[in-house]
């Protein structure tokens, strides 16, 4: 029996599943031939793809099972878009609701969830993840300046936002030629790691070479907009021997690809299989109890996902102290809580936005109310009266 990758496609009310269902298995694999190639028939057959499902749902829409053949791509993110969705995105009204892949498919995650906890020499707690902030307008040394509140408040991980790229007031390599003294001294001091992931941009040859060049520096992690830059860079970084660090993989545009109902891929498919497949060791996606409408559905399927693979789930958008009982019900302690805001606009500042943090979880720890009368003066208090239990 050949190995295949199976493809489920929601198609609308009103169209004809059946025959879009065979373009999709024949037009994105072999397509069609004629007497010229009767000789070569055998072979052709075995790279057309197969309609194994077709279910018509009560709302008129139907979804199509269709497997390709594994013989038909390389192994790479690619190919394999190419093949599921190419062409036919550009004249067919589908949307892909999930796939599956063979396990050894594409690449295993080089440190995951565990070897991210294995360089900070946490464990048995959820890791804590700022973000700088402002976004724009920051020299390095502001960088360096807010790393430094935030780092001895015992911080876990810190990034830069996504939406800052290598600009000549705060060049990236200056940015962490900046951060670097205070890592040093804050690992000397409390004898534990702080990951800064480096936000990297350029054309891929210079996302390569200046994720080289950060790792050659001491750079500990790195933040790429995957779909912005494409899967296929995420791919080269995770196999470069010489980026030796954990890929933190950040979801912008993925709603270009996924936030349409009837078209594009499902979010499952861009944040959970594609990247638990391409390279990445955490993956920030939103929290449907954040800032941004997200389906707790999608949610879920992406958290279980990651988890099989062993990457490290990131659920972000919005969070806060206050959410964080939400968060351990859905995730328990292996999880990354990535706030924004929710640090660094604290009302008593950045370091007690951590702390914040940690008071959170050793209160939902001891089974405490979180209700705001039952908070002592602090932090935690501060925080809950300015977001509240759900922002």
């Amino acid at each position: 029996m050949k190995a295949v990758i199976e493809v489920d496609y929601l198609f609308p009310a009103g169209s004809s599943p059946e025959q879009q269902a065979e373009a999709l298995a024949i037009g994105q694999t072999a397509g069609t031939w004629d007497a010229r190639f009767i000789h070569r028939e055998a072979a052709l057959r075995e790279h057309l793809g197969e309609i194994r499902a077709l279910e018509i749902l009560p709302d008129g829409q139907s979804v199509a099972r269709i497997a390709f053949p594994l013989a038909n791509v390389d192994g790479g993110m690619g190919s394999l878009l190419t093949m599921i969705f190419g062409k036919y995105s550009l004249g067919g009204t589908a949307k892909i609701l999930d796939l599956r892949l063979p396990a050894d498919y594409g690449l295993q995650p080089r440190f995951g969830m565990e070897g991210i906890r294995q360089q900070l020499g946490v464990f048995r707690r959820p890791l804590v993840m700022a973000i700088f902030k402002p976004a724009l307008g920051l020299s390095a040394t502001d960088h360096a300046e807010i790393l430094a509140e935030v780092a001895w408040a015992g911080l876990d991980i810190i990034k830069d936002d996504e939406i800052l790229p290598n600009l000549p007031k705060a060049p990236t390599l200056e940015r962490w030629r900046a951060c670097a003294p205070i890592l040093e001294a804050r690992r000397d001091r409390l004898g534990r790691d702080l990951l800064y992931a480096v936000n990297l941009s350029g054309n891929a040859a210079q996302v390569q070479d200046l994720a080289r060049r950060l790792v050659a520096e001491g750079a500990n992690a790195l933040l790429l907009n995957v779909f912005a830059y494409g899967p296929a860079v995420l791919e080269a970084l995770a196999q470069d021997p010489e980026i030796n660090v954990p890929i933190f993989a950040h979801p912008a545009l993925a709603g270009a690809f996924s936030a349409a109902p009837a078209h594009g891929l499902s979010y499952r498919v861009t944040l959970g299989r594609l990247l638990a497949h391409a390279g990445a060791d955490a993956v920030l996606y939103p929290a449907h109890y954040g800032s941004l409408p997200f389906p707790a559905a999608e949610e879920f399927a992406i958290r279980d996902i990651l988890r099989q693979r062993g990457l490290a789930c990131v659920p972000s958008a919005g969070v806060h102290p206050g959410i964080l009982p939400a968060i351990m019900e859905d995730y328990g302690s292996e999880v990354i809580l990535n706030a924004g805001t929710g640090i660094m606009d604290h009302p008593q500042g950045p370091a007690s936005g951590v702390r914040a943090f940690f008071e959170a979880w050793e209160r939902y720890g001891a089974q405490e109310s979180f209700a705001l009368s039952s908070l002592p003066a602090g932090p935690l208090r501060a925080a809950m009266e300015k977001w509240g239990p759900h922002g």
